[in-house]
């Protein structure tokens, strides 16, 4: 493995070695004893606000030893000039050992990792994918109630816009979660996101629009906050923010073992008396992505290795169609030098290679 875009990078023994790298990871942390990538270098590209995943990538390089540079704000680098994400990555190779990269384009961790020539992790792009959330969010799971299959699992806000619930949904599939998915109608998950599931996991999902109607019967809630930064104009936030809100009322419907996730930050969908109560497992979600991404960062810079043994997932098969991908977000529409490129889902379903996007009216022969 060579950079970690989408968690089908990873497949499911890969996944659950890397638990046991996590694992192995607290225990550095608490002796505080750095040597796996001492003299390594992290660039942190960072071209939207972010708490938790660039500090936890530098917490998790200094843990390890090295050291960090980087940016939080792309009006002080060369992007304003005009300088493609191409030539960002040719540049960034030369300056640094391993790239997180944040983007608001679908994508663009897909291009920098194709011309970078040192690997390239993505810190979350658009409404795209974040596969290092999906990492730590299986942790949690994997390490509070046993093995993932069979368990329910409850995806509940905007389900449309967050890229956190686009990994999630993938890897609960192929790990054998049922799945149900709790938004309002305008916010639910994507249609190219239950093509892909249906036709390359072979699952399906519940639906609902009441949480209460689902929550008796859930292992995992995981709560996600509305994207108001990513909503369409047509879509008025506040008609959809508030719908679903997490207090000690709505609890007492719920097991007592259930498990309330998040990705965080959150606004007003949790409760804060529900901080207190032994189901919110969010603050610790949060802090088991530090010893996670340790573990995928001395993975990648080779100061740790998955035992040939470990069955790892295939490339995709691609094609290059001459359409257009049909995502305005997506880096192929905004980086002129891309041609077209798209991964063989199924025989039924072409998606883009950078955003996941399917291509639309596209024949038989065409493939």
């Amino acid at each position: 493995m060579k950079d970690f875009i989408v968690i089908d990078d990873l497949s499911n023994q890969q996944i659950e070695h890397i638990f046991h790298i996590a694992d192995d990871m607290a225990g550095i942390i608490e002796s505080g004893t750095p040597l796996l990538c001492r003299g390594k270098i992290m660039a942190t590209l960072f071209y939207e606000p972010s708490t938790r995943t660039r500090f936890s990538f530098q917490s998790a390089m200094m843990r390890l030893g090295g050291s960090v540079l980087g940016f939080d704000n792309p009006d002080n680098t060369s992007v304003v000039k005009g300088e493609t994400i191409a030539d960002t990555a040719r540049i960034m190779s030369d300056y640094a050992d391993i790239i997180v990269l944040r983007h608001p384009l679908a994508g663009a961790p897909k291009l920098m990792a194709d011309y970078a020539s040192v690997p390239v992790i993505n810190g979350g792009d658009n409404s795209h994918q974040h596969p290092t959330q999906t990492l730590y969010d299986l942790y949690t799971i994997r390490k509070h109630m046993g093995p993932i299959g069979e368990l329910n699992v409850g995806l509940c806000g905007d389900l449309k816009y967050g890229r956190t619930v686009h990994s999630l949904v993938y890897a609960l599939a192929r790990l054998g979660a049922n799945i149900v998915c709790i938004s309002p109608e305008a916010l639910q998950m994507p249609d190219n996101v239950k093509k892909r599931l249906k036709l390359k996991y072979k699952r399906e999902i519940e639906t609902a629009t009441r949480l209460e109607d689902v929550i008796p019967e859930l292992d995992v809630l995981y709560m996600t906050r509305i994207q108001k930064e990513r909503l369409p104009e047509n879509i008025d936030y506040n008609s959809v923010s508030g719908k679903y809100v997490i207090d000690k009322s709505l609890l007492d419907l719920a097991k007592r073992e259930m498990i309330i996730l998040h990705p965080l930050p959150r606004v007003d969908e949790i409760a804060y008396d529900v901080d207190t109560d032994d189901r919110a497992f969010y603050f610790r979600q949060s802090g088991y992505g530090v010893r996670v991404r340790m573990a995928i960062t001395a993975l990648l810079l080779g100061a740790l290795k998955i035992p040939d043994s470990v069955k790892s997932e295939p490339p995709p098969r691609t094609v290059m169609v001459n359409k257009k991908c049909p995502n305005p977000q997506c880096v192929l529409n905004h980086e002129k030098y891309l041609k077209p490129e798209f991964e063989v889902v199924s025989e039924l379903m072409l998606g883009c290679i950078y955003c996941g996007y399917e291509p639309v009216d596209i024949d038989q022969t065409s493939k």
